[in-house]
């Protein structure tokens, strides 16, 4: 058993239309076939549902930020497209590009030919926390619940591109390609650094020690522990060794289209205010967001490392507690930083006008795994607004708020003065007040 298992309408008859008969026609009934196919509510009874088709849905309380591990019925799922049907004995993963030569390779070698890990990933969508920007900004409207913390089991990319004789400098690059895009759609598209690849990337064909479940990739999702859930594609087709990340030229923006390079060059970047197009990159140094945010060399920062971050657990928005026998209130909840450890965690009970540092619960599972926190609160009968912060080794802080859609004279999309920029696309919000929960203490 896996750890994570230990915690957590009908056609005519074909006669011709001419022909006679001396019989009284039978009478005839029309029946329809009962849908089987449960909803995605029923699927996910933990979820609220953002669109059922593509399947994008998010943790529907914050009590699932109270776990150490977060059970598929709660783990938000993120689509482009709608999930495919695949057959796992038919699905094969391309290599090809600056290998010694090209190989496909079916999930059976993958399962069977290299060594498998496991590790637990908090995985976030870049847009959580969508909803909370002013004015609001395109895209599905998360809120809080597009994360969630499970393990992934699977092949080390590592194994599969030292086989295969890939060059595997810190200069070059991995693009992945998703196989769910219908014909004539754009393929999902991700260019990963070859050092984050060969550090810590894998080909995952389970999560939570069973089989992927199909909204999240099934049979094989490229995993990028730390990183955002954009870099980490689904139902993966094909690895494409390079000297650069996907740009748009000719081969990768064939017809005029943006056939591969859409969510690498246009999407998954923080854009300020009133920038009306990208500035494209063929390769970057710096992956780690906010370092990007504040480097003079990235005018627009792509969306790989995450940010640190904290959610408040218990209690829940709009709940009525009361305190326990030993005359106080647990305030739990998740804090995680990305590549980065997570430091030390703040809770405060008067929405943000003081702090007191809050203690972690358990030790951790893992340097890419959320860790739950505690604050023991005695307080009056009153209504209370409870918020989190947390600060990594980078002596990164969560920012209060976010800032208003012209703030930015430059259009330089930085944390400033406590604030999250707001950003044309609601991408990487980690500020604190917004995910706050306001709370009736009896």
């Amino acid at each position: 058993m896996s750890v994570a298992g230990l915690l957590a309408g009908c056609a005519g008859n074909g006669a011709d239309s001419e022909a006679t008969t001396t019989e009284e026609p039978a009478p005839t009934t029309t029946t329809t076939e009962p849908d089987t196919e449960p909803s995605l509510e029923e699927q996910y009874p933990g979820l609220r549902i953002l669109s059922p088709e593509p399947e994008n849905a998010e943790a529907a309380s914050h009590s699932t930020y109270t776990n150490m591990v977060t059970q598929e019925e709660e783990f938000y799922i993120r689509n482009h497209y709608p999930t495919p049907e695949i057959d796992e004995d038919e699905w094969s993963v391309t290599l090809d590009g600056l290998v010694d030569s090209d190989v496909e390779l079916s999930m059976d070698e993958l399962k069977r030919e290299f060594p498998t890990e496991t590790v637990f990933h908090t995985m976030q969508c870049s847009g959580n926390g969508r909803s909370y920007f002013d004015p609001q900004v395109g895209g599905n409207q998360w809120s809080f619940g597009a994360v969630g913390n499970a393990e992934w089991t699977g092949v080390p990319v590592s194994a599969v591109l030292d086989a295969y004789g890939a060059e595997t400098g810190e200069d070059k690059w991995l693009t992945v390609m998703g196989g769910e895009a219908p014909d004539g759609e754009d393929i999902f598209t991700r260019s990963i650094p070859m050092e984050k690849v060969m550090e810590d990337a894998m080909l995952a064909f389970e999560m939570n020690g069973r089989p992927i479940p199909p909204d999240h990739g099934f049979p094989v999702r490229f995993i990028v522990p730390g990183w955002y859930g954009n870099n980490n594609v689904k139902w993966v087709s094909r690895m494409h060794v390079m000297d650069k990340m996907v740009y748009p030229n000719e081969t990768w923006e064939p017809n005029d289209g943006r056939l591969y390079t859409h969510w690498q060059q246009y999407s998954y970047r923080i854009f300020g205010n009133n920038v009306e197009g990208p500035n494209f990159n063929e390769e970057i140094s710096e992956f780690d967001t906010q370092g990007q945010m504040e480097s003079a060399e990235i005018d627009h920062p792509y969306l790989y490392d995450q940010l640190v971050k904290s959610i408040v657990g218990f209690p829940t928005d709009g709940e009525t507690v009361t305190h326990g026998v030993d005359g106080s209130i647990e305030i739990i909840g998740v804090a995680w930083g990305g590549d980065d450890d997570v430091e030390s965690v703040e809770v405060s009970t008067d929405g943000g006008d003081t702090w007191n540092e809050a203690e972690f619960m358990r030790p951790t599972i893992g340097p890419y795994s959320w860790r739950l926190f505690r604050y023991m609160w005695d307080p009056e009968p009153g209504d209370y607004t409870i918020v989190s912060r947390a600060t990594d080794d980078n002596e990164f802080t969560q920012p209060a708020t976010i800032s208003d859609q012209d703030a930015d004279a430059a259009n330089k999309a930085r944390i400033m003065n406590d604030t999250y920029p707001w950003n044309q696309k609601g991408y990487g919000n980690n500020a604190y007040m917004p995910h706050g929960v306001d709370v009736t203490v009896i």
